[in-house]
């Protein structure tokens, strides 16, 4: 998103006017604003959504059902019932869907925590920090745990007392315990699950490595890691950011290069023992990728190779 484009809000009450649509008089100064996403979504236009923005202050909410998309940060995704998503302030966050949500949310000013606090919000509640996972699907058991507490602070946010604040802060200094506790085990999970991505990853480059001259389907590599393809694709591209055929075309062509400039073997025999079907084959892999045929190629590297000779001062190779 352009940076332009990223609105800052400042306070909670230029949020619930800009964003929400509500024009009920709010305090400025107003440290906290819980509700449910009915409430808060109802005048949000379902095809504009929310534009890109960063929030002075906290946001949290437990999505129960409903069509709803978020941009948060670099991350783009569709959320899921008993997906509970953590922003920030200061994130930039957008959502260009939403439609017809149920679930719990609120926002508060780190501040309002503080007496609470025995140092900064991140220390003690790692999943507010920038680089932490911000969205994490809860069990129904941890939902309705998470609701009750979404509901208490609602309730007491409503109802008028002279202890309010005192309450609230505790309210919502329970909620972030309950997060806590429920966000651990998901993130362990979450760190295991891209650990075996990682493992899977590292095992099908060394493959590769080894057997790239015989080995050119994908399909084989994924049989040997006892696979899908899918699942080979997705864990390649998320560790390497190349697809599985990618890797496998940038070591062929590694190899062609080398035997190319470092032997006399001619073309024809480069591509027979790269286990190319013809030469012509081999000359199309090599000119889709180098712009050039495999003899221009190594004519082209001769010629470098002389001309740093001659700069360097040292006699020619022939």
């Amino acid at each position: 998103m352009p940076k332009k484009d990223i609105l800052t809000i400042k306070n909670l009450a230029e949020f619930e006017s800009l964003i929400n649509r509500d024009h009920k008089p709010y305090d400025i100064n107003m440290m906290v604003m819980p509700g449910t996403l009915e409430d808060k979504h109802k005048n949000v236009d379902p095809e504009k959504g929310i534009q890109a923005l960063r929030r002075q202050f906290n946001l949290v909410y437990l999505l129960l059902a409903g069509l709803h998309d978020v941009h948060l940060g670099a991350e783009y995704r569709w959320l899921k019932p008993n997906d509970l998503v953590i922003v920030p302030e200061n994130m930039v966050y957008a959502s260009s869907h939403i439609r017809a949500c149920k679930g719990f949310c609120i926002h508060f000013k780190t501040e309002f925590l503080q007496p609470l606090l025995r140092g900064p919000l991140a220390a003690e509640f790692p999943y507010f920090s920038p680089d932490a996972e911000h969205i994490i699907n809860v069990t129904n058991g941890e939902s309705a745990l998470l609701q009750r507490a979404f509901a208490d602070i609602i309730d007491e946010y409503e109802r008028f007392s002279y202890e309010r604040d005192y309450v609230l802060r505790n309210y919502i200094h329970i909620l972030l315990l309950r997060i806590r506790e429920i966000y651990r085990p998901h993130v362990s999970k979450l760190k295991r699950e891209s650990n075996r991505a990682a493992q899977l990853a590292n095992a099908f480059k060394q493959l590769v490595e080894k057997n790239f001259t015989t080995m050119r389907k994908v399909q084989e590599y994924a049989d040997r890691l006892h696979i899908t393809t899918k699942h080979l694709y997705d864990v390649t591209l998320e560790t390497f950011g190349r697809t599985p055929r990618d890797m496998i075309s940038e070591m062929l062509l590694l190899e062609a290069k080398v035997q190319l400039i470092s032997t006399e073997k001619s073309v024809s025999e480069i591509a027979f023992e790269l286990n190319f079907s013809d030469q012509a084959h081999f000359t199309h892999f090599i000119k889709q990728r180098l712009g050039c045929t495999p003899l221009a190629y190594r004519e082209q590297f001769a010629a470098d190779k002389e001309e740093i000779r001659f700069l360097t001062g040292q006699p020619p190779s022939c």
